[in-house]
């Protein structure tokens, strides 16, 4: 019997759907639509295929499995490696592309949307089940759960690579503890993830997905953003740019400066609360919006999050204060107080941009990016290994450069060098005025 109490392993995707083999087949289209526009994994992918940097790996992930994602685990299935992979979030999976994945012969998918706690991490357990040699994680469950459940395994795996923001600060906390016993690198730090997928990505998609769900304009609007981090300035810069009010809360006062000097209003939460429409956290961390706060909000607000876990807007406060609750659209509960306001949660309060019913994840090109870094990262573990003890890993800076000017190449952008004499100058310290 397993960690989670299942007699039987968690079986895959295909044996969830009615129609599989449909399924796929439209999983597929959308993904070579999303391919389309990913150069970056469109030239490591001809690498990739040619080179097999990957032969004899297996890759255990848990990441949101739609169409972008797909195309990463294929360019690491070409490159050799046999792939194991579920979902990171019950709601981000699309069950069509999670049964194209399934369909290839190098890929096992258990990722199903919907899934209940149980189910979710007993597909965690199923993908560990492959004895990966590399792990990648979006929220580092798949590496806690390998380090609590199943360390037999952590002798034979090479290393692993970490996407968002909330899993980096777990391994380092991890780490500083003296628990992590593999080396990781920190996808989500390197410049080319986050000045690009954290600030355009989640801008845009959060504020495309809230739109689309609501059907409610931006402009005059007084948008809160919880958190001034890189989501945060992203969130933020793309509602001022549609016309609306913008209000940041933080809890670093250098950060909270900051904004301020970027023109927005700063406020404490508890303020912010009496005067926002919309309240949209992006921090990791938990129980950024309360019950002091939902005392005081006005009817009709939007909440939503744009971090990791759902566990930013505290929902169990806000189902006791509720007098009834209901579905007021597709992807909006509302839940009414006993004075008649509502205030209405999207997507359960989980990722908004990847667990709304129509939600689509972030761009094609933004993710083309992320996606590159890892996997020039997963084939620097294996090429490089023996290079890294356990710990968490800045991403190399050629390998951040490597996929930068791949990506300015496709697009057609040229860009200065150094000259030898320029280089010789900046690396010494002996030139004065």
């Amino acid at each position: 019997m397993s960690e989670t109490g299942r007699d039987e392993p968690y079986p895959p995707v295909t044996e969830h759907l009615d129609d599989p083999e449909a399924a796929a087949e439209e999983g597929r289209r959308k993904m070579e639509w999303a391919l389309q526009h990913m150069p970056i994994l469109t030239e490591l992918r001809a690498e990739f295929e040619s080179e097999r940097p990957l032969d004899g790996q297996t890759v255990g992930m848990a990441m949101h499995v739609e169409a972008k994602t797909a195309n990463l685990v294929e360019l690491l299935a070409v490159g050799g490696a046999d792939v194991a992979i579920t979902g990171c979030n019950p709601l981000s999976t699309h069950d069509d592309v999670s049964a194209a994945l399934d369909a290839n012969d190098s890929v096992t998918s258990y990722a199903v949307r919907g899934v209940d706690d149980d189910d979710y991490y007993a597909a965690i357990e199923s993908v560990i089940g492959h004895e990966p040699t590399i792990t990648v994680d979006d929220g580092m469950d798949m590496v806690a759960a390998i380090h609590e459940e199943y360390p037999e395994l952590i002798d034979s795996i090479l290393g692993g690579c970490e996407e968002t923001t909330t899993g980096v600060h777990r391994l380092r906390a991890m780490d500083d503890d003296g628990a992590l016993e593999y080396p990781v690198f920190a996808v989500n730090d390197t410049p080319m993830k986050r000045l690009f997928d954290n600030v355009h990505g989640t801008g845009e998609a959060s504020l495309a997905t809230i739109a689309m769900t609501t059907n409610l304009s931006w402009a005059g609007k007084d948008v809160v953003v919880a958190g001034y981090g890189y989501c945060g300035k992203g969130v933020a810069g793309k509602a001022a740019g549609q016309n609306a009010n913008v209000i940041v809360c933080e809890v670093d006062p250098r950060k909270a400066l900051e904004a301020h000097m970027e023109g927005y209003d700063v406020m404490p939460m508890a303020e912010a609360a009496e005067v926002g429409d919309v309240f949209l956290t992006t921090t990791g961390n938990r129980d950024v919006i309360t019950e002091e706060h939902f005392e005081k909000m006005g009817d009709g607000v939007l909440l939503a999050n744009a971090g990791h876990f759902d566990v930013e807007i505290n929902l169990e406060q806000l189902d006791e204060m509720a007098a009834d609750r209901y579905e007021a659209r597709d992807g909006v509960e509302a839940y009414e107080m006993d004075d008649g306001r509502r205030l209405n949660v999207l997507a359960e309060g989980r990722l908004v941009n990847l667990a709304a019913p129509i939600a689509l994840g972030h761009p094609a090109e933004v993710m083309d990016q992320s996606f590159g870094v890892q996997a020039v990262c997963v084939r620097e573990l294996v090429e490089n290994d023996a290079e890294y003890d356990a710990g968490v890993y800045d991403v190399p800076d050629e390998l951040d450069r490597e996929v930068a000017e791949i990506k300015l190449d496709a697009e057609g952008v040229g860009f200065d060098g150094l000259s030898e004499e320029q280089r010789e100058y900046m690396g010494s310290w002996q030139h004065g005025t």
